[in-house]
């Protein structure tokens, strides 16, 4: 019933099309008739033409034409230009308040002499050409007309030789002959139409190419009835039925360039799928992949002349998820068969589809992305695979990773092949690393501390060769495009380094020492060499000469990682901390004599590199191997020598390439200084020992400091280089150091609270390092922020640093009375309770000298809070606490302290009326 439907909806169409058309041929005649008379002698005039039986529609046509028939030359440029009549698509002749191109000319403009209308900048009139809107009408006569009749043709063959079937009127042999007849019949029209010069001048019909469409619908019909042939009645074999259908999809590949995409899709699916629909008993790899390399060809010749990317790209793919299918379902894999069409879909990139492309196009040819993924996908399977890398055939996968190599080095618009090699590489090599080695057993995720792939002496091998291909194409090919094409040199530059230090590692981390081993140590030197050579033969091919692009940057940063792993293959813990914190300097020292970028950066990379091992290990050696000898232990080199290395790196930046990176090294420096008197202040308050697992007032220190310290250094970078970033990073950095402040220091695991220990030594204890140091930095970085950030900022700061102080005053005369553990619950003497009365004074006026000296009214107002404390203390406490000359000694001194600090005021009040 649908199809009934369908039938005369398209009957209604085709003589809705028909009838409207013969008015449209009617109109085109007398135009024609028109044009003729004003170039041929002796013609009838052009006003009688326009009269003879020309319907009532093409009477304005005939008054638009007129006034030029006493311009012969304006008649000539028209007929010169019969595109401004014919050619121009038009909605249809059956829009109303349309008009055809003759309508359209412009009556009231003058006619222009013969040399003026010879030239367009001469300004003579155009014929205005239609609208171009689509009506429904349109869209039903040309497109869907012809797109439902194609599909009805191509489903009646099949529902033809379906009835025949179940009627019983025919025999197998002559439904399949008809329905082939019909296909054949199908493609010949389409070729008939064609030829008779065919043309659609509708808007919007050109999608509905009805040669196409037939031609589509032949092709389909054929298919159908190849397959029932072999699939249904078994009249002909399996290798007839795929070399027809094959030939099939061929033929209607190559006629895709006279009838436009769509067919090539038809044909190129139906090619794919036929070894798909043919089975045999004894199925042949050489068979189906020969015939594939076929179809890729002709597919890939085809959508060359026609440039149709994506029909190269599907050709491609096909191929690919062939070959993954044979590999995957395949009992007795041929590994040749498979080596074949991966080469052959090579050859096909490299031969067909990118010949000539080179020069003209730049950037990179997004269909080899699927031949990249799909060869790098079957390389990987050979290679990881049990099943194949046990038999060695790990060696043609790296066959295929060489080829992917090789075949850009020769079409650089292939590169995407070079990323698929080098990320199919990449995974293989990290896949051999025993889990183990990592530390991934201690997850419980059913691997059995077994590596991914096997690691074997074969791949062993076959990664000292890979690493040495990639080096070399990568470094030789980022010089030769160095000068034109930088992004491409910088790519290969950068899979030349990081393939070659990925198969070291990975072969280090498999068969090496991962604790020291020479052996792999003198081929990381090598390495770093290698890169740095390279990387300045890629800069003296640059334009200019040694500019220090990307592609060097990537070879020396290359040199930097591979200096880093020989200094951890070849020292121990210690010795790689403190020689990488020296390493630093190096390219520092090296922007003397080039003035690359990268060298600042690999610099910054070097501490960045240093942080992230004593985050590893705070110890530097390790817990065990560590002294307790206070201040002359592993922590001062480890620390220590960062520090300097990084100040020295920072001041020769200064005076060579300057910028962010010298910026970078001296917040390292700073911020490894400060990390040094810090984790020697820690070792020498717990007796060497600075790897305890609970959280103390000592480790919470050491990161107060730490983050008060990088707060002082973004403040520092920010000012040299202003940065919203930097700005509120350093406020966010002070905020949390007041929060820690406030809540770990004072309550949590305040020694009052705790009764932690707070150390044997008299002045380098607990208290030393959780109070009086934070004071310091507090109070030094509120000054040093006084006028560079906002005013609360400051002040919160001073204030934290106050009561820092206040603090450790208290407490330190608390552990003078109480000794080592200080806990509230001990008691208080009244000697004790005097001293801090006399102490708060003390302090109070201090802060207030301080106050007035720094003009710092926050350091005023505390000064008068504590001493506002200490009076309360004094009439409260003291009163009933202390007895005889210490009450006595209490009342006198803040007497004393409050009577002078009336008489100080007194005195800055009458210098300032003076003043005035």
């Amino acid at each position: 019933m649908f199809f009934s439907l369908i039938a005369i909806a398209a009957v209604i169409a085709l003589f809705v099309i028909v009838s409207r058309q013969q008015n449209r041929i009617a109109l085109v005649e007398r135009e024609l008739a028109v044009l003729r008379g004003l170039v041929q002698p002796g013609a009838p005039s052009a006003a009688d033409a326009a009269q003879e039986g020309v319907p009532e529609k093409a009477g304005p046509a005939a008054v638009s034409v007129a006034p030029l028939a006493d311009d012969t030359a304006a008649a000539e440029e028209i007929v010169a230009k019969p595109e401004a009549v014919e050619g121009d698509a038009v909605a249809g002749p059956w829009t109303k308040g349309k008009t055809s191109p003759a309508q359209s000319a412009e009556p009231s403009a003058p006619p222009q002499p013969a040399s003026v209308a010879e030239t367009p900048a001469a300004g003579s009139p155009a014929p205005a050409k239609a609208a171009r809107q689509t009506d429904v009408e349109t869209a039903l006569g040309t497109r869907w007309a012809v797109w439902v009749g194609g599909i009805a043709l191509a489903l009646g063959g099949l529902f033809l030789i379906r009835y025949t079937i179940e009627a019983g009127i025919f025999g197998p042999g002559v439904r399949l002959t008809m329905a082939g007849i019909l296909g054949l019949a199908l493609i010949a029209g389409a070729e008939f139409i064609r030829r008779t010069g065919f043309k659609v001048p509708v808007q919007g019909a050109a999608g509905a190419y009805i040669p196409a469409v037939l031609t589509g619908a032949g092709a389909f019909i054929l298919f159908g009835t190849v397959y029932a042939a072999h699939g249904i009645y078994s009249f002909i074999d399996p290798a007839l039925a795929f070399t027809l259908l094959g030939a099939i999809g061929i033929a209607a590949i190559a006629a895709s360039l006279v009838h436009g995409l769509a067919l090539a899709g038809i044909g190129l699916v139906g090619a794919m799928v036929t070894p798909a629909l043919v089975s045999s008993q004894a199925p042949n790899p050489w068979a189906l992949f020969v015939y594939l390399a076929i179809v890729l060809a002709a597919t890939a010749a085809t959508a060359r002349i026609r440039d149709w990317k994506a029909l190269v790209a599907a050709a491609f793919a096909g191929s690919g998820i062939w070959t993954v299918l044979y590999m995957v379902d395949a009992p007795d894999v041929n590994l040749a068969a498979v080596l074949f069409i991966s080469l052959a879909t090579l050859a096909v990139l490299a031969f067909v589809w990118l010949a000539g492309r080179d020069a003209a196009v730049r950037g990179f040819d997004w269909p080899s992305i699927v031949p990249g993924f799909f060869i790098a996908l079957s390389a990987m399977g050979l290679s990881v695979d049990p099943a194949f890398a046990s038999a060695g055939d790990a060696l043609h996968g790296a066959v295929l990773l060489a080829a992917l190599v090789a075949v850009p080095l020769y079409r650089p618009r292939a590169l995407p092949l070079v990323f698929a090699a080098g990320v199919a590489t990449v995974l293989i090599y990290l896949g051999i690393i025993p889990p183990a080695t990592i530390g991934a057993d201690a997850l419980d995720v059913g691997l059995d501390a077994q590596p991914f792939a096997s690691s074997d002496t074969l791949t062993f091998r076959i990664g000292i060769a890979l690493g040495l291909i990639f080096l070399a194409a990568g470094f030789w090919a980022a010089r030769r495009l160095a000068a034109t094409a930088s992004v491409r040199a910088a790519c290969w530059a950068a899979w030349g380094v990081i393939a070659p230090l990925v198969v070291l590692l990975a072969l280090w981390l498999t068969f090496g020492d991962i604790d020291r081993d020479l052996g792999y140590a003198l081929p990381a030197l090598l390495l770093m060499l290698a890169f740095a050579a390279g990387g300045e033969w890629i800069a003296r091919a640059e334009e200019p000469p040694l500019a220090g692009g990307s592609a060097l940057s990537f070879a020396l940063g290359g040199a930097g990682v591979a200096g880093l792993l020989m200094l951890h293959m070849a020292f121990g813990s210690g010795w790689t901390t403190v020689l990488l914190g020296a390493a630093a300097v190096v390219p520092a020292l090296a922007t003397r004599w080039r003035s690359y970028p990268v060298l600042g950066w690999i610099a910054v990379g070097a501490a960045v590199a240093v942080l992230g091992r004593i985050a590893f290990d705070p110890t530097i050696v390790g817990a065990a191997f560590l002294s307790r000898t206070p201040v002359f232990n592993w922590l001062l080199p480890g620390y220590g020598v960062p520090a300097l290395a990084f100040g020295f790196a920072a001041w020769q930046l200064a005076r060579t390439t300057n910028g962010r990176p010298r910026l970078a090294m001296e917040a390292a420096s700073a911020l490894f200084a400060l990390l040094t008197i810090a984790m020697l202040v820690r070792h020498a308050m717990h007796g060497g020992v600075i790897d305890t697992g609970t959280m103390t007032l000592a480790e919470q220190a050491i990161y107060t400091l730490v983050a008060l310290g990088a707060g002082a250094i973004l403040v520092a970078i920010d000012m040299r280089s202003p940065s919203s970033v930097l700005r509120y990073g350093s406020m966010a950095a002070g905020v949390v150091s007041a929060g820690l402040i406030a809540v770990q220091h004072f309550v949590v695991l305040n020694p009052l609270l705790t009764d932690e220990s707070t150390g044997t030594i008299p002045l380098f204890n607990l208290l030393f390092l959780a109070y009086l140091l934070p004071a310091i930095a507090a109070g030094a970085l509120a000054l040093y922020v006084r006028d560079k950030r906002p005013r609360w900022y400051a002040a919160m700061l001073a204030l934290i640093a106050s009561l820092l102080a206040f603090a450790y005053a208290t407490l330190s005369v608390r552990r003078l009375f109480k000794g080592e553990f200080i806990a509230l619950w001990s008691g208080l003497g009244q000697l004790e309770t005097y001293t801090y009365s006399a102490l708060w004074l003390v302090i109070g006026v201090a802060l207030l000298t301080a106050g007035v000296w720094l003009k710092s009214q926050v350091l005023r107002i505390a000064s008068a809070v504590l001493i506002a404390v200490a009076v309360v203390k004094v009439f409260l406490f003291d009163m009933s606490e202390l007895e005889g000359v210490l009450r006595a000694l209490s009342f006198i001194g803040l007497g004393a302290v409050l009577i002078g600090i009336g008489l100080f005021y007194q005195r800055l009040l009458t210098r300032a009326a003076r003043a005035t």
